[in-house]
Order: C-alpha cells, then sequence, then structure tokens
C-alpha cells in the first residue's frame, strides 16, 4: 500500500525515504505530547541496562520527520551505529514505510490532555508558527476550535488538531493485528510503569534481572525524569527549549476539567462519536483501565 504524505511547516515524512531500516530496528510512533519522550527513555533504559544512562535522545533516537535537523546528518548517524537502533516519528503508521520486522510501539493519551500538553508545550519551544492555533492571549476560544476543525495533515498538523490524533489512531488500529504493532496508551504506563516496562521489553527479547529491572523503573518514572530534566528532555542541557524542566510540565490526567465549557466539551464529544466506536474511543481516551 502507498505510504500517504505528510507535509507540514515541521514534518516531511518523505525524509524516510533515506533511512535504511535493519530487521532489529525500533520504531516510537506517537502523536506529540502523549508518552514519546518517556517511551524512548524506556526503550533506552531498556536496550542499555543501565538505570545512569545518558539518553541524549535527540541524537541517538532520532525524530526522523522533522526538517530542522539535515537528513543526510541524522542518516550518517544512524549507519555509523553499530549498537541496536531505536527511533521516533510523530507521522502516522500509513505514512511510515511499516516493515514485517523491527518493531513500531505506538503511544497514545486522551486527546484532551495531549491538546493541554501542546499548549504548555509551544510556550516552551523556540519555534515559531504557533500563533494562529494557539495565540498567547486566547480570550475567545480559539485554540480548541483550531483543535476541533484542524486537518489530518498539511499546514495544521504540526499543531497537533483532534484530527491528526485521530490519524495516527486509525492507523494504528489498522496495523494492530502485526506481530511487531503494539498500542500502549499513557494512562497504563502511569498505572503500572513496571508492568509497562515488562512488556516492552518483552517485545524487545531484553532479559534483566529483578533487582536491575526495579532500578531501571525507578529511573523511568515521571518524577525522576522531571527532577533530571536536563538529561531526559530531547536536547535537554543544550538550551533547546526555554526550560528543561518545563518540558516534563505535569503527568497528571484530566488537564481539560474546569476549563473548558459545556459546549465545548459537546462540541468534542460529537467530534469522537462521529469518528470512533464507544469501545475504541474509551481505550484512546482511557486504555486498558476504562
Amino acid at each position: 500500500m502507498p505510504r500517504k504524505l505528510y507535509l507540514g511547516p515541521l514534518t516531511d515524512n518523505r525524509r524516510w525515504d533515506k533511512f535504511s531500516a535493519r530487521a532489529d530496528d525500533i520504531y516510537v510512533v506517537t502523536p506529540p505530547k502523549c508518552g514519546t519522550t518517556w517511551m524512548q527513555t524506556i526503550v533506552a533504559l531498556l536496550l542499555s541496562g543501565d538505570p545512569e544512562v545518558e539518553p541524549e535522545l535527540s541524537i541517538k533516537m532520532p525524530w526522523i520527520d522533522i526538517r530542522i535537523r539535515e537528513m543526510e546528518d541524522v542518516v550518517g548517524r544512524l549507519e555509523a551505529m553499530t549498537h541496536r537502533r531505536a527511533v521516533k516519528s510523530h507521522t502516522p503508521l500509513d505514512g511510515l514505510p511499516y516493515r514485517k520486522d523491527g518493531q513500531f510501539i505506538c503511544v497514545f493519551r486522551h486527546p484532551l490532555d495531549a491538546h493541554f500538553s501542546f499548549r504548555k508545550h509551544v510556550r516552551n519551544v523556540p519555534v515559531g508558527g504557533f500563533e494562529l492555533f494557539y495565540p498567547e492571549d486566547d480570550t475567545t476560544g480559539i485554540a480548541f476550535r483550531r483543535f476541533l476543525d484542524g486537518g489530518a495533515e498539511g499546514f495544521d498538523m504540526d499543531a497537533m488538531p483532534l484530527a491528526h490524533i485521530l490519524r495516527h489512531y486509525e492507523a494504528a488500529l489498522a496495523l494492530k493485528d502485526q506481530p511487531n504493532v503494539s498500542l500502549f496508551h499513557y494512562a497504563d504506563m502511569s498505572a503500572d510503569l513496571a508492568g509497562t516496562m515488562a512488556r516492552v521489553a518483552d517485545l524487545l527479547g531484553i532479559s534483566h534481572s529483578a533487582d536491575l529491572m526495579a532500578r531501571l523503573v525507578k529511573a523511568a518514572t515521571f518524577d525522576n525524569m522531571k527532577a533530571h530534566a536536563d538529561r531526559f528532555a530531547p536536547s535537554g542541557g543544550k538550551g533547546f527549549f526555554k526550560s528543561d524542566s518545563a518540558f516534563f510540565e505535569s503527568g497528571a490526567s484530566g488537564k481539560w476539567e474546569g476549563v473548558l465549557s459545556q459546549a465545548e466539551i459537546a462540541a468534542y464529544d460529537a467530534a469522537m462519536d462521529s469518528a470512533l466506536k464507544k469501545d475504541t474511543r474509551r481505550w484512546l481516551e482511557f486504555g486498558q483501565g476504562a
């Protein structure tokens, strides 16, 4: 099946054409602010077996789609790696060169939590262009309206509208029965981090002693990552973000409660109900614990 084209202000999924895959590659594929860095950190910890590992995610587990880095440089670093590789993508699976080998790990989060986390995120990045979707002084509720009416691809997609999250989810569901495609949920990761890491380890064929796994789990907790944000944030310690710690602003759920009006919630519910069946909507919002 031909790949869909995803071109946005930050995203160009044609960059994958220059990527030479290896059979044991790991692909972390998520919408933004849904647990990407968390899952990458889990993978880094499991691969290294070192609770003190320096993840250096932007370099060691690069975001393939983003235009900011020259693809030739990214490819050069990946080709030089002699260890097992992992890469990141914010492009839906139908825009990636899916393969029968490798492991594709897809992570999702309640769309409203992701949206409110993204609102904070755009204030912390030195990248312009988000003002149309996320004005500094949003007195009219334009950010949420753009979230609901934005398109899944093109100019809108890098501002992470609901349609883009749904496209990610639909593309992952279409491949969920493949043995190398796995869906994870942020809420489940929060509720049972040890269980999540055991599942990822099993998928990757990695085994560590119980004592070491406990130490790796502790290193992967949200509190530890936030406390050592210069180490765990993408490009942490390099001055890319205004605040590395603010990258881990809050791992809480229910961010929209008491913020959105009843009319806004009703509009969101209508959009979700028209796109998803009841059980698939419930999982996207709440995970297995729903």
